[in-house]
């Protein structure tokens, strides 16, 4: 029986690719090639920083993807352009399924579990609403490490005191689910995409298009 439910943040809860306006308005004709592959490297960094113990909080690994980003497209580096685009990862999108969803997963804890530092994720959370719904967020600076360590996922154990197979854990993002299923969370993976699975030995649990429909066949198990 599920007691307790965390959420990854980017991808899951807020559409990190809602930067891409920011960018096609900074840099015209880049935006979506900027988007794609500024994501692609700021994972690539926080696995990296990791995997050589040279941790750097989230925000930091945010914005040195994007200066790699400008680099390898050839765009100016514009220090004023870069700060109104980082501005946007305190300003993304929440999905509009997400309150309706957290309404249905009735009363169990709730929390999100994060890369992001506190300073990136409380004022989405703030702005969004979600405070509401939540009992805590948790952010892998608190471990010095980011997720895929089982660390970070521990801190979800810590804080919401419940076993790790009566925990939820729901993520957008493949590699995520995967590091939640090895550590022994019982897993929801919203494949937002239509995407295969990862192929690393573990499946989630459940799976579904949006967080709604998830909350309905978690409830319903």
């Amino acid at each position: 029986m599920i007691e307790a439910i965390a959420f990854d943040a980017y991808g899951t809860l807020y559409d990190v690719y809602s930067v891409e306006r920011k960018c096609e308005e900074e840099y015209p004709g880049s935006g979506a090639a900027m988007s794609r592959l500024w994501r692609q490297k700021q994972l690539e960094y926080s696995w990296l920083r990791t995997l050589m113990g040279r941790y750097a909080d989230f925000w930091r690994v945010t914005e040195d993807a994007l200066r790699y980003t400008l680099a390898e497209l050839g765009l100016e580096g514009d220090e004023g352009k870069i700060a109104a685009i980082m501005a946007t990862y305190l300003e993304l999108e929440m999905y509009p399924e997400v309150i309706e969803a957290m309404a249905r997963f009735g009363t169990r804890k709730k929390a999100i579990l994060t890369n992001g530092n506190l300073g990136m994720i409380q004022p989405l959370v703030a702005r969004s609403g979600l405070g509401a719904h939540l009992d805590a967020c948790l952010s892998a600076d608190e471990a010095g490490l980011f997720k895929v360590r089982p660390e970070v996922y521990q801190l979800a154990v810590d804080h919401l005191g419940v076993a790790r197979e009566r925990l939820l854990f729901v993520s957008s993002n493949g590699w995520d689910v995967a590091g939640a299923k090895a550590f022994g969370f019982t897993v929801g993976w919203l494949n937002r995409r239509g995407l295969p699975p990862e192929e690393l030995g573990v499946r989630a649990d459940y799976e579904a298009s949006n967080l709604l429909e998830l909350a309905e066949m978690v409830v319903s198990a």
